[in-house]
Formats: C-alpha cells, structure tokens, sequence
C-alpha cells in the first residue's frame, strides 16, 4: 500500500536538505523487528553521503544485534529538534524517515575506514571542526576493532518533513 504526506507543505523535497538532517542527528531510532515481534532502539549516527549509508558500531552481543542479524530489514528516523517556540503553539523540527538494510564490516582494515569516518564526523559535530584528519584519529588497535561491531544502514528510501519556522 503506498501513503502519502497530508502535509506536502511540509515535505522537504530535496535530497541535499534531507542529507543535511542525517549529518547533523546526532542519534538515529532504528525499528527492528524478529520473529514478528518488534523493538526500537537509539544509535549514535553517522551518515556517509558518498555511500548513501549510515555507520553505527557497538559491542559483539546484544538485543539490537540478534535483531539486526535475523531480519537486516529496518525504518528509522532522524530529528533535528529546536524546541517549543514559546506563545506560537509549534515546535520546530526537520525529520527524516528511511528505510534500508544492515550490513557489518568483517575486515580490521574496513572496521578501521569506517572508525576513521566516524571519528571525524564526530568531531565535527561536537567541536565544530571543518578539517579533521581522519588519521590522525585515535582509533583502537587491531585487536580492539576484532572485538567491536561495525555496521552501516545501507539506504533504500528517504523521506523528509519540516515543521513551519524551521531554519536550517
């Protein structure tokens, strides 16, 4: 069944803008589902635009990861918040909403690309840095990334949404 925005004025359209709201998210909601039974869960996000995809990594074991590996199928979503604007009765927001697959890196060297990434985006958003040399990043050791799961959302549909005020 395809659905449709009630509000088209709303809609963000363009696919540049919608990858803006996946850049500066801090935190992507991941639905996940297995054995018919569901579960959502919160990641620290980082979103590749060369790759179309977003990078996540976490420990070797947990609830998210049996999920993720017996249906790799997952919607999710991602929100820019400003806050209630006080006396206007609205909330300013840009959201966006995407399907995609999990994959996971198997190879220490595509471990450590994907960490090297990931901590540079990281530190752009936090100290706002524009030229952070991915190896210069303190990244674990070879050893350390054998034990860490390091996966990507491999994107397939993207959707977007934007509250009236917002200001990217």
């Amino acid at each position: 069944m395809n659905y449709h925005m009630r509000r088209m004025d709303r809609a963000i359209k363009e696919r540049k803008t919608m990858e803006t709201v996946l850049k500066e998210a801090r935190y992507v909601t991941l639905a996940l589902s297995k054995d018919n039974a569901p579960y959502l869960v919160s990641l620290s996000s980082f979103y590749d635009p060369d790759a179309e995809c977003i990078y996540f990594h976490c420990a070797q074991e947990g609830r998210k990861l049996d999920y993720m590996r017996a249906n790799p199928a997952v919607w999710g979503q991602a929100i820019l918040d400003r806050g209630y604007v006080n006396g206007e009765c609205n909330h300013l927001y840009a959201t966006v909403m995407f399907e995609g697959r999990v994959e996971f890196a198997d190879s220490v060297a595509e471990k450590r690309r994907i960490m090297e990434f990931m901590f540079a985006q990281q530190e752009r958003k936090v100290l706002g840095h524009k030229g952070v040399d991915p190896h210069k990043a303190r990244i674990s050791s070879d050893a350390e990334l054998r034990q860490t799961t390091v996966g990507s959302i491999v994107l397939s549909e993207l959707t977007g949404k934007v509250s009236k005020g917002f200001e990217f």
